[in-house]
Formats: C-alpha cells, structure tokens, sequence
C-alpha cells in the first residue's frame, strides 16, 4: 500500500466514533457548501496544484515541509474537489520557465461530468499541446 495512505489511516485509527461521527458531519456541511456556490457557476477554473511538477515517488516537493501523507499542502486547488465529490478535470496549459508541464482544472457542479469533460475538450482544441514535451 502507499505509505501517505498507510501514514493517514494511522491517524484514523486513532479517531474516536464520536470524533468521526463529527468529522462525517462536517464533511457534509461542506459538500452542500460547495453544491450551493456552484449554483451560481458552470464552471471554476483554477490551477491544478500549487507547485511546478516534482519526482513521482514524493509525497511533497523536497524543499517543503515534510509530512508522511499530507499532500493538501500542494494539492490545495484540487483536494476540496475531490472531498466535495464535485467533477474536475486537468488539462494542460503551458510550461514554467524550466519546461515543466502546468495544468488548469475545470471544476463542475455536482455530477456535470460531461459539462467538464466537453469544456476540458473545447479547451485543448483552443490551445493544442499534444505536439509539445517538456525539455530535459
């Protein structure tokens, strides 16, 4: 299993019925939350993480603080989507200065996936990127 994973439900476990109960709870405060300011939206676009691409095997970039599993510290566009269950998708829009790829997430309202996917479509028909690789 992945350690991050390993490393958090470690933390789990440690929780209290009650605690999780609570936690359950706010979870679901925060996914209606979410449903009613997409209300007023089709779509938010936003970056896909915070930090230019880093090796695979790490869990955050090295000069960061180090956790075992939290990833929210980079993945802070991403991971309320996620937790909300509301569709995302990534897709590529440039590269830094180093030639690494940067992607935009296009986030929906709650189960428009197909909106997503159709506006990540008509996004990279816009803004083509398939012929390009980042340099190394």
């Amino acid at each position: 299993m992945d350690p991050g994973l390993v490393a958090m439900i470690k933390v789990g476990m440690g929780l209290s019925t009650r605690q999780y109960q609570e936690s359950r709870d706010k979870k679901s405060a925060y996914v209606a939350a979410m449903a009613r300011f997409m209300d007023s939206w089709d779509f938010l676009v936003t970056p896909t993480v915070s930090t230019p691409a880093f090796p695979a095997e790490r869990i955050v970039p090295a000069h960061w603080p180090q956790h075992d599993w939290d990833w929210i510290q980079w993945a802070e566009f991403s991971y309320p989507f996620n937790f909300s269950g509301m569709p995302a998708a990534t897709v590529p829009c440039g590269f830094t200065k180093d030639g690494l790829p940067v992607g935009m997430q296009i986030v929906g309202r709650r189960f428009d996936d197909l909106g997503v996917l159709q506006a990540a479509f008509a996004f990279s028909k816009a803004r083509p990127w398939a012929a390009r690789r980042p340099k190394f």
